[in-house]
């Protein structure tokens, strides 16, 4: 049994809102009262590209949800794709305790990243969305302008966390800090300055969008 199967048996048993058990390989079937059960995939793969996304789906018939159980890790803009467009769910540990409480395994997306998505898509200046990353959006406004961002959902981010998202998935015009109740580090964003984007909350960030 892979070490991800572990901890995610032993943590569905400590929270007792739902049942889980091993069906061999990287699957589990999630069961909880009142609630469709949900075959999973718990991957302990540091990103999830479409390669990796198809072979899962091919691999497991019947899957409804595919689990990303390291924190750190990341999905590719056409895994996200592939997997929506197939009815499987997607996301961290949590999105899928969650998923499997509400009984939308088949429909749920990271719940990191889930709002910050749906604000970029509903803001009325913006023409287009291409999700390249979970958290790397790239936006075309209506007046032809375009702005590569990138999300951190931490509290409070540091220069460090800045430095490591332009390293791990390439230069962004804006950092958006997502979470709702922090605020980026003066360090942060003298370090956007040094790498040549602004690093943003959502306030700044709409406004900034309108102005452009």
């Amino acid at each position: 049994m892979n070490w991800q199967i572990r901890y995610a048996l032993a943590s569905f048993e400590e929270k007792g809102n739902s049942a889980a058990e091993h069906l061999g390989g990287d699957v589990i079937r999630v069961t909880t009262p009142h609630r469709p059960d949900v075959l999973a995939v718990i991957t302990a793969a540091d990103m999830v590209d479409h390669a990796t996304a198809v072979r899962y789906l091919e691999e497991t018939q019947g899957l409804d949800f595919l689990c990303g159980y390291r924190a750190h890790c990341a999905w590719d803009g056409m895994a996200i794709l592939y997997l929506e467009e197939n009815h499987v769910g997607w996301g961290n540990f949590g999105t899928l305790t969650s998923a499997a409480l509400s009984g939308n395994a088949n429909s749920a997306q990271h719940k990191v990243y889930k709002f910050s998505d749906r604000l970029l898509r509903q803001h009325d200046r913006i023409m287009k969305v291409e999700r390249e990353f979970d958290r790397i959006h790239h936006i075309t406004l209506r007046n032809g302008k375009a702005f590569r961002i990138g999300m951190i959902a931490d509290y409070e981010p540091t220069a460090d966390e800045v430095r490591s998202l332009w390293e791990r998935f390439g230069p962004v015009d804006i950092v958006w800090n997502i979470n709702p109740n922090g605020t980026p580090q003066p360090e942060a964003t003298e370090a956007g300055v040094q790498l040549g984007c602004k690093v943003m909350k959502w306030n700044e960030l709409r406004d900034h969008l309108n102005r452009a």
